[in-house]
């Protein structure tokens, strides 16, 4: 979600008050009166002086815009569809609605964006072409519809099977309203399919160019039986895996091809992560406003931020990593911004296991939770080793969220080769703990609880990290929600628990290099606060909201974002919606494999 880009001299804003009464409506909704000291939200009447309150000033107002956009019938639907995308509704799109409709899920077109900037360079292959990479000869995680009935037919993994069974059972439930297709699962957490950018930007102007809304008599409402008499299934792909070929820190010289032209990483080549330092941002990072996020969609992409090629493990060296330069139709989670994959909601968030579920608790009203901040997690991000693990993303967090680290940084006593962080320069952001010259250690000491619970080691053997990490107990989730502030960073790719945060009643602090199927219906600053993947400005974030001995400190708005993140989630993430998204983007998917796809569509409006 991409907020106006704001310049320092921004002129008059609306008062947050007016902007959020609807945010403080909605609280009491998750709010419980009936005990004494159920907290009472109240909104200052600010003209914003913060960098974060201009932000979230902003934010609100785009809130409102997002929801002038619901379409409240098919045939409206049908309008903001044609005016959007330059072709007909996909048939069966009537169907679709009204499923959306008895789920009372909020339909807004620009929710569905993700799906077509996936989809749309596979118009650029003929259907034939389209059904034979679907048939790619080394995938081993294919779920197939035929006859209206969705099996799990190939795979080679147990291990894969609880994502694959996720999968299956989310597109069981659709079946009776899918043609036959087939569909391939990237099981693994790291992305695998990287076009350089040149040729997917050839493939994007063949869509914009065969882009045809033909009239509405002309038009086919029934998905097709392939033409060509020899089944796809006989004929497969072979994507050329590089799999072999990538080195430990070679990833990120084949994902900046994939960058656009002028994009900053197109100047930097991998780092020797055994011998380079971590390459923390001096000044206020790209894409934010006086240091802190102001474009949500810029600022976790690689292409435009090359010190994450030395600061996040994807980069350093991931667990496993397989990659084709071969444009395939293959399904995953999450996927870099510059990747290829078509996304469908993660398997974990299908889940009811409780680290993604949340085990049945959202927590308690938000004047009843401990002013802490909580974070548990195994020390994933990629293969840390002995001479890089300074450089992984989850190992800086745990740094910078320990006082004693922080406190033997900021005196000097902090050996170059266990320093993964720098303090971030107080003159670009000014904390409340350096007005009093005191300690920042003992104040990040004071609120945070956080702290690995498996140190995942390379060797496994290897006792490298333990003098500066001492392992936790995990938490379960309704503990972890008796807390005001949940953390959420990327593990090996995307976070799986960030669904079940911005369903708790706890606000979610948010930072990733990762795209996901539900990027276009969160809107930073109201729904979930955005970190940059430095963590440069973590201090100063937590000043802000939590304050320190009187000075600074906006608690309530602390509360009002998590209340509307939770509320929001409420309407936007359910499995219903999961669902809805899931429907629509296999309708799309069907079209462009049916040899008629220049004809198919749905125009009952038009007729």
């Amino acid at each position: 979600m991409i907020l106006p880009i704001i310049r320092p001299r921004i002129g008059k804003v609306l008062g947050l008050a007016t902007l959020i009464a609807l945010a403080i409506t909605s609280f009491y909704l998750y709010t419980d009166t009936s005990t004494k000291d159920a907290w009472i939200p109240t909104i200052p009447s600010w003209k914003p002086k913060h960098p974060i309150q201009k932000l979230i000033t902003l934010a609100q107002a785009r809130k409102r815009e997002l929801l002038g956009q619901e379409s409240h019938d098919v045939d409206e639907a049908a309008i903001k569809y044609r005016k959007r995308r330059h072709r007909h509704p996909p048939p069966g799109f009537d169907i679709w609605f009204s499923y959306a409709k008895d789920k009372n899920a909020v339909v807004v077109e620009e929710f569905f964006d993700r799906i077509y900037h996936d989809l749309n360079p596979f118009w650029a292959l003929s259907p034939q072409e389209m059904r034979r990479r679907s048939n790619e000869v080394n995938w081993d995680h294919v779920i197939t519809v035929r006859g209206h009935q969705a099996n799990l037919t190939k795979t080679n993994d147990h291990d894969a099977m609880s994502r694959m069974s996720h999968w299956q059972g989310l597109i069981k439930e659709l079946e009776a309203f899918l043609p036959d297709m087939t569909i391939s699962f990237n099981h693994m957490d790291e992305t695998r399919v990287l076009i350089p950018f040149e040729e997917i930007n050839d493939m994007m102007k063949v869509e914009a160019q065969n882009r045809t809304m033909p009239a509405a008599e002309a038009v086919v409402s029934q998905f097709s039986a392939p033409k060509n008499a020899t089944p796809e299934t006989d004929q497969f792909f072979d994507a050329q895996w590089n799999s072999d070929g990538i080195g430990a820190n070679q990833y990120w010289d084949l994902a900046k091809l994939a960058c656009p032209p002028g994009s900053p990483a197109l100047n930097f080549s991998s780092i020797d992560a055994s011998h380079d330092p971590a390459d923390m941002p001096t000044g206020f990072p790209h894409h934010s406003f006086s240091g802190y996020v102001s474009n949500w969609t810029l600022s976790k992409d690689p292409c435009q931020h090359p010190a994450l090629r030395s600061l996040h493990g994807t980069f350093i060296e991931s667990v496993s990593m397989s990659s084709s330069k071969h444009l395939l139709p293959l399904f995953g989670g999450s996927k870099l911004p510059m990747n290829n994959e078509i996304l469908i909601p993660p398997a974990m968030y299908l889940s009811t296991e409780e680290l993604y579920a949340g085990g049945g608790s959202t927590g308690p009203s938000w004047g009843r939770k401990h002013d802490r901040l909580i974070w548990r997690g195994v020390a994933s991000g990629g293969r840390n080793k002995e001479d890089t693990w300074t450089h992984f993303h989850r190992h800086r967090l745990l740094q910078m969220l320990n006082g004693s680290t922080v406190d033997s940084l900021e005196n000097g006593n902090l050996a170059i080769n266990a320093t993964s962080f720098s303090i971030p320069d107080s003159k670009k952001y000014p904390l409340a703990v350096h007005a009093k010259n005191e300690s920042l250690g003992a104040w990040i000491a004071s609120f945070t609880d956080a702290g690995f619970t498996n140190l995942w080691p390379f060797p496994s053997d290897a006792n490298y990290s333990k003098p500066y990490f001492q392992l936790r107990e995990p938490l379960p989730m309704p503990t972890q929600y008796k807390s005001k502030y949940l953390i959420d960073v990327d593990g090996n790719s995307f976070s799986g628990r960030f669904r079940a945060f911005l369903r708790s009643t706890s606000l979610p602090i948010k930072s990733t290099i990762y795209a996901e199927w539900h990027d276009d219906r969160l809107i930073p600053w109201v729904h979930f606060v955005p970190m940059h993947n430095s963590y440069v400005d973590l201090y100063g974030i937590l000043d802000f909201f939590m304050g320190y001995k009187g000075i600074g400190g906006h608690d309530e708005v602390a509360g009002v974002i998590a209340m509307e993140g939770r509320e929001w989630a409420e309407k936007v993430l359910r499995r219903e919606d999961m669902v809805l998204y899931t429907w629509r983007l296999l309708l799309e998917y069907a079209r462009i494999c049916d040899d008629n796809r220049d004809l198919l569509g749905w125009v009952d409006d038009l007729r």
